[in-house]
């Protein structure tokens, strides 16, 4: 799910892809030419420029070598081609991404390098790029990651019988391992000569590496999976959780061992330890407490409620009990018949500005009247306990786990589908 929701900004990360989007608008008019068809729309060779510049200053500042050009341009050609087929197809089957998915993203890139959305259009156009071409790039990657989703949400739900199965089964706990993998891929229905084909490149790029090549220049090179142009990252997996070949591939290695081949429905697979930590126990501290809250209407002004909430903590703070008063005056229709009683909750479930008040509690403090969107509040610390939550954790990784595993297998099936039956010309 969140591999699947965060997609569309963090391939749009602004420090990467402003000086590539420059280059591209510099190159498009000397440059121009059509290096793909895909179905009845283009790719042009000024897009490609963009898009190989972004991932060649990607790869430097990960402090990774760079593949042939050659390489890389076949590489993030497939990718422009996998996203403007996505995008063709996302558009077929009603997906659309509004002015306001537009500017609701673009506010999430400008918010993660800390610019306002105004200072985000200078710097794009002080690089000499058309803010409106960024605008229109987000909104390709936007309709992808509404394609994916709801891909992933055409799956069965995940059971509680199926959590139970892995939980049972030990399938959550122990280590988890970071891992990085090269893909060679093997076409459905293939002829033996095509599996003993892919067998053997994948072998010579093993051999490639244990001779010394660099794993993610290696995956950049030549893996077929998404993630190649990372480096291969796959990041953390639990080691239990994993397909029993590839777990019985991985136990016995240190970080920076790598497997033998491993076959998978998609091809041959080459996986690589980068770290291994073991799973610790989830404490947690958990808060009970008591809450008022008096909420604006169209009888009573947010002045009123700011009065009211003063005359009530004064009342409490000489001496009447905090339950009472909720019970009479508190318009939070969930807790007021309960006395304003917040029963046993973690941090943060109620929301920061509420957690910012408890924190500064002691144990029969009372905080001092605060205002929200929702009104105004008191609040009255009573207990704070150190709770083991390590099998709730558990039971919600699991779900997790099934979830991601179910989706990327869906996913990546519905993407090979896609690309079969497309029509794609490439003229590089």
């Amino acid at each position: 799910m969140n591999t699947i929701t965060t997609r569309a900004l963090t391939v749009l990360t602004l420090l990467v892809l402003l000086p590539a989007l420059a280059f591209g608008q510099e190159q498009r008019q000397e440059l121009d030419r059509i290096v793909a068809l895909v179905e009845e729309d283009v790719i042009l060779k000024s897009e490609l420029d963009a898009a190989i510049a972004t991932i060649e200053m990607q790869v430097r500042a990960r402090g990774e070598n760079l593949p042939p050009r050659n390489v890389i341009e076949e590489q993030v050609l497939e990718r422009l081609i996998m996203t403007r087929l996505e995008v063709i197809r996302a558009e077929e089957t009603g997906i659309r991404a509004s002015d306001a998915n537009v500017d609701q993203a673009l506010q999430q890139v400008a918010s993660q390098n800390n610019l306002t959305l105004g200072q985000l259009r200078q710097a794009i156009e002080a690089d000499g790029y058309d803010f409106q071409e960024f605008r229109r790039q987000l909104r390709e990657e936007i309709l992808s990651s509404e394609l994916r989703q709801r891909v992933a949400a055409s799956m069965d739900d995940i059971t509680e019988t199926e959590v139970d199965i892995l939980l049972a089964s030990g399938g959550i706990g122990g280590a988890e391992y970071h891992l990085s993998q090269i893909m060679i891929q093997v076409p459905e229905a293939a002829s033996n000569a095509e599996v003993e084909a892919a067998r053997d490149r994948a072998e010579e790029v093993r051999q490639r590496i244990l001779d010394g090549m660099d794993f993610s220049s290696a995956a950049i090179t030549f893996s077929q999976a998404p993630d190649a142009l990372e480096g291969g990252d796959v990041g953390w997996r639990q080691v239990s959780t994993l397909p029993p070949l590839f777990a019985d591939a991985l136990e016995p290695l240190e970080p920076g061992g790598i497997t033998e081949l491993i076959r998978s429905p998609g091809g041959f697979l080459i996986l690589r330890v980068n770290e291994v930590r073991e799973r610790a126990e989830v404490i947690v501290r958990e808060y009970r407490a008591r809450h008022l809250m008096v909420e604006p209407s169209e009888i009573l002004s947010l002045d009123a409620a700011e009065s009211r909430v003063r005359d009530l903590h004064g009342r409490i703070l000489e001496g009447e009990e905090f339950g009472e008063l909720a019970r009479r005056y508190s318009t939070d229709e969930s807790s007021a018949n309960i006395g304003g009683r917040l029963n046993w909750f973690q941090s943060g479930q109620y929301g920061p500005d509420l957690q910012s008040r408890l924190d500064a509690l002691e144990p029969g403090e009372v905080s001092e009247p605060f205002r929200t969107n929702m009104g105004w509040h008191i609040v009255k610390l009573e207990e704070t306990r150190e709770a083991d939550r390590t099998r709730e954790a558990m039971r919600s990784q699991a779900r997790e786990m099934l979830y991601q595993q179910k989706a990327e297998e869906e996913i990546e099936r519905f993407l090979r589908q896609l690309r079969s039956e497309s029509y794609v010309d490439i003229r590089l």
